[in-house]
């Protein structure tokens, strides 16, 4: 007895130390910054991409780049992954920007070059910022809000919040806390998760029209939690599910050319039948 009491204390002790170690290091889990370095666009290779420091209601700094829209021509309001950089990722967008769409992509606070320390009330700052930024220079009607991974909780709340053209969400979730639920299903991290990203409870006040990709091998975001954030959704709205696609890679089935393509809807068209099909890109 003595024994088996010493192994509960030394297992229950093990326990609690994992779960001490997941609470503390928890946003340096869900927020990775690649790099702290301010890299200009022409640096990266996109002389055409202007760089702006925006200042923040709290007090910080941070970048966007802008790629000008052609006059009546949309633009895209890019929200990053947690492991990305503008420099890293902006190569992706020379399709959109070669028909005149135009970018306005936001680096988050802590993230290359931008001050502060991320947390979901400062990233939903630092959008704010890259909002009114964007609607200064736009009607808010080319506005296309666009999310990936990590930023498609920012963009549902942007679009839940502020008067946008068009929503697009890739790799998007139902809440930060049901996919770390899912991911460490031996922790009660419902009651740890400090930035819980609640999209499916802002994504009902969206009122534009929805396109939602995800990979159906998605080992980072289940693609079930991207079906069940477009079944709290209103209509229009069009999912994409890439039989092939993981995380990183929806570029290699197709992404971009339903984005284009869902992007360069009329108002009030159909989505149905107006985006190409999956399987006609390979996937």
């Amino acid at each position: 007895m003595t024994a088996l009491k010493w192994l509960l204390i030394i297992v229950s002790a093990g326990y609690v130390s994992v779960l001490l170690a997941l609470f503390f290091a928890q946003r340096t889990v869900l927020y990775p910054a690649p790099t702290s370095a301010r890299t200009a666009p022409a640096t990266a290779g996109f002389p055409e991409a202007e760089e702006h420091v925006l200042a923040t209601a709290d007090g910080e700094r941070v970048i966007v780049w802008h790629v000008p829209a052609r006059p009546g021509r949309p633009v895209v309001l890019y929200f990053h992954g947690n492991g990305d950089y503008l420099a890293g990722f902006f190569g992706r967008f020379r399709g959109l920007i070669a028909d005149g769409t135009g970018i306005v992509a936001l680096s988050y606070r802590g993230y290359a070059g931008s001050s502060g320390q991320p947390s979901e009330q400062g990233l939903l700052l630092d959008a704010a910022v890259a909002y009114a930024f964007t609607a200064k220079r736009y009607s808010t009607d080319r506005i296309v809000a666009w999310g990936f991974s990590l930023g498609t909780g920012v963009a549902v709340t942007v679009a839940a919040e502020q008067p946008v053209g068009k929503l697009i969400l890739e790799a998007p979730y139902t809440s930060i806390v049901d996919v770390a639920a899912s991911a460490f299903w031996f922790a009660p991290v419902r009651l740890l998760i400090r930035d819980r990203f609640h999209s499916d409870q802002r994504i009902p006040r969206v009122r534009v029209p929805l396109l939602v990709m995800h990979g159906a091998l998605d080992p980072t975001i289940p693609v079930v939690f991207g079906e069940r954030l477009f079944a709290l959704a209103n209509e229009p709205k069009r999912f994409v599910r890439l039989a092939r696609g993981g995380h990183n890679d929806l570029d290699n089935f197709g992404a971009i050319e339903i984005a284009r393509n869902f992007i360069n809807l009329a108002k009030g068209s159909s989505m149905q039948g107006r985006l190409p099909s999956p399987n006609r890109l390979g996937t």
